[in-house]
């Protein structure tokens, strides 16, 4: 049964009290802890410091909504739907009033970066996602400056609208809203637009480049940053190679839902509150475990991804099956022939996104398929680390 109610609470940032109850282990999304369009650099100073295997509480602010095309004020974009002032997050209002972007740089708020004690270039920073919470019970879809896969068609334009949180059979979906129509219409009851199950997950997740630079959030990179993978929800895994000392990691990029593609140029894009645990696998372990690392790769549901970055998509395609014949060979010790074959009849290859500037796809390989000691060392690495 839908209701179409809005469902599920805003979550402003947390109280002096409440923050403190996580023994400073909270990052708000203040003016003075995020950046807009741009990506931590190793220069940049870091947030909070933690110890390896610590977990941290770290908001996360929507773009959509506060971009210049939209007006750079959320109070009147988000009033067009009946929104209003109290309706919405402290932090997205004041990140556009008070920062500036260039028109090189992306489009996504970054929160972070986050120190971890120890860190150095050469080790795998672990990022468990242990709890995503949605703190605003409505997102935004759209496409924008012909950035979307159906470019040169009647497509193509700066269009999107809102989505609103609501409950089929007591479980989270997204409703489109028809333009014209008011998020508190009861008539949404009836609307014919299509509503679909969510599944949040953190869209850009990385560790500060090798650079004094400033770099666009637009591209996923070699370090992580915007790869944008759906699988990345609660209780999976993902790897990034460190570039500097203390790894500098941020987040930003937060979703409700996105299909495998992205075709249009944002998903269901809409603030999160992350519980992350970061620990730092040092390298002499990383480099026996997984071999030569290429990229940023996961672990999530039982899968392995490998991650294929290129701005051609044949080639980020040609990349993720070289990464996954690596990763497998160096974990179960199983001829590179071998593990190509068992790729082409059993591992899927999905799109990541076909939108952000650098392509990406993924595998997703059952790890079930590969029983013996040495699959099973591998989720017991993992399980471990994680707790």
């Amino acid at each position: 049964m839908k209701d179409t109610k809005a469902f599920g609470p805003l979550l402003q940032g947390l109280g002096p009290d409440e923050a403190a109850r996580l023994s400073d282990r909270y990052v708000p999304a203040s003016v003075q802890n995020t950046f807009w369009g741009v990506l931590p650099s190793r220069s940049d100073r870091p947030v909070l410091t933690i110890e390896s295997g610590e977990s941290i509480v770290i908001d996360t602010v929507s773009h959509e909504g506060i971009m210049p095309d939209q007006g750079s004020d959320p109070i009147t974009y988000f009033g067009a739907y009946g929104l209003d002032r109290s309706e919405l997050l402290d932090d997205t209002v004041a990140i556009p009033a008070c920062k500036t972007r260039n028109m090189t740089d992306g489009s996504h708020v970054i929160t972070g970066p986050i120190e971890v004690v120890g860190a150095r270039p050469g080790d795998l920073l672990m990022v468990t996602v242990e709890k995503l919470e949605r703190r605003a019970p409505y997102g935004v879809i759209s496409t924008r400056h012909g950035r979307g896969v159906m470019t040169d068609t009647a497509l193509e334009g700066d269009y999107g609208t809102l989505c609103k949180v609501i409950s089929v059979h007591g479980e989270a979906y997204g409703q489109l809203v028809p333009e014209g129509m008011d998020f508190h219409d009861q008539a949404l009851d009836n609307c014919s637009y299509p509503s679909f199950p969510l599944h949040p997950f953190i869209g850009i997740m990385g560790v500060a480049p090798d650079t004094d630079a400033h770099l666009c959030s637009i591209p996923p990179y070699d370090f992580g940053g915007n790869i944008d993978v759906n699988d990345m929800t609660e209780g999976s895994v993902l790897f990034l190679p460190i570039q500097v000392e203390g790894a500098k990691f941020f987040v930003g990029d937060p979703h409700y839902a996105q299909g495998d593609g992205e075709v249009s140029l944002t998903a269901l894009e809409a603030p999160l509150r992350a519980t992350l645990t970061l620990s730092v696998i040092p390298q002499q372990q990383a480099d026996a475990l997984f071999g030569e690392r290429k990229g940023p790769f996961g672990y999530a549901h039982g899968r392995l991804l490998a991650l294929g970055l290129h701005e051609d998509l044949d080639e980020a395609l040609r990349r993720s099956v070289d990464y996954s014949v690596s990763l497998l060979s160096s974990l179960f010790h199983l001829p590179a022939k071998v593990i190509y074959l068992y790729l082409s009849a059993a591992a899927d290859f999905d799109v990541s996104q076909a939108v952000d500037l650098v392509r990406g796809v993924h595998s997703r390989i059952l790890l079930s398929h590969f029983e013996g000691s040495a699959a099973q060392d591998f989720v017991n690495f993992v399980t471990e680390t994680m707790r």
